[in-house]
């Protein structure tokens, strides 16, 4: 669930003489302000959340369970339209400190007024997640930019969806793009209980759902849902790790292309050893030695570049 929702007051070009920077072909050309409000989860009255007779808090949030969400809202300060985009879509927010934190955009892409956010408080995290949760309140502002889509929806006669706790967020315009399309669907939708799992009251109401509280019924059932590859369907998978690479074992007899999945961080690939990366713009070819990033071999090259990585 989420512990409050917040409505937007504002997207605003930054001001003038201010430099722009880019970034993975992003530019910073926006600053959202946040205004926020609190929700029920999963459809209780407000009076029900703590127990009759206790006062909803409005200070520093309470956590109504062990796994915390906030919904964030962004529109444009003068109403104007703000950039389209595609389901499987996501915005970057630069954070103090120059962090930088990638969340999917989880609302109506025919609402150009309105870009909407799922973030997921991360106790073991870097920072990002407790900010937004701790220090984001009305007023504040925050740099956004975007959006771009590296989880596209293709299309194709059937979808299989597969989505594990907020991993939910960037598959939920999809489905709803595919259900108007009349295409064949279905969602497998699990996280570690039901007080946890965010847009219940939402998916509800639509067929072709189902639900896996891992307290009851256990984790989702990937050997009924994906032992048998399909023909003609899209596969999308959006979720911790754990949950990914079993689906891209169950996956790995299916036509190739059938699977897309988006990862919250990059995939763990183990020892390496040495490795050259060229720079199209200036042809400058640097060697990564196996105990460095890329971005450690740029910065020591002196090549200046933006991170959000560390």
């Amino acid at each position: 669930q989420f512990d409050r929702a917040i409505g937007a007051v504002g997207v605003r070009v930054l001001e003038a003489g201010r430099q722009s920077v880019e970034l993975c072909g992003g530019r910073w050309n926006r600053r959202a302000r946040l205004r926020c409000a609190l929700v029920p989860p999963c459809g209780q009255p407000q009076q029900d959340r703590q127990g009759a007779g206790q006062q909803q808090p409005t200070g520093p949030r309470t956590a109504w369970g062990t796994r915390r969400a906030d919904l964030l809202d962004l529109t444009d300060a003068a109403g104007a339209e703000l950039p389209p985009w595609t389901p499987g879509a996501h915005v970057d927010l630069r954070l103090p400190g120059g962090t930088v934190r990638q969340y999917s955009l989880c609302g109506d892409p025919a609402d150009r007024h309105v870009w909407r956010i799922g973030v997921l408080r991360e106790p073991d995290g870097r920072g990002g997640s407790a900010y937004v949760h701790d220090a984001l309140r009305e007023g504040v502002e925050v740099d956004a930019r975007g959006p771009r889509n590296h989880f596209a929806l293709v299309a194709a006669p059937r979808y299989l969806f597969i989505a594990g706790g907020i991993g939910v967020t960037p598959i939920l315009p999809m489905v709803a793009a595919v259900a108007r399309s009349r295409a064949e669907w279905e969602l497998h939708y699990g996280g570690r209980s039901r007080r946890s799992m965010a847009f219940l009251d939402e998916l509800g109401a639509e067929t072709g759902i189902t639900l896996y509280p891992q307290d009851e019924v256990g984790l989702i059932d990937l050997d009924r849902i994906l032992g048998r590859p399909r023909p003609d369907t899209a596969v999308y998978c959006c979720g911790p790790e754990p949950l990914l690479s079993a689906v891209e074992r169950h996956c790995a007899a299916w036509p190739a292309g059938a699977l897309h999945v988006e990862r919250f961080t990059p995939r763990a690939t183990g020892p390496r050893g040495s490795f050259e990366v060229e720079l199209a713009l200036s042809g400058l070819t640097l060697t990564v030695a196996a105990n460095q990033s890329v971005l450690q071999a740029l910065e020591e090259a002196g090549v200046g570049v933006l991170s959000s990585c560390r």
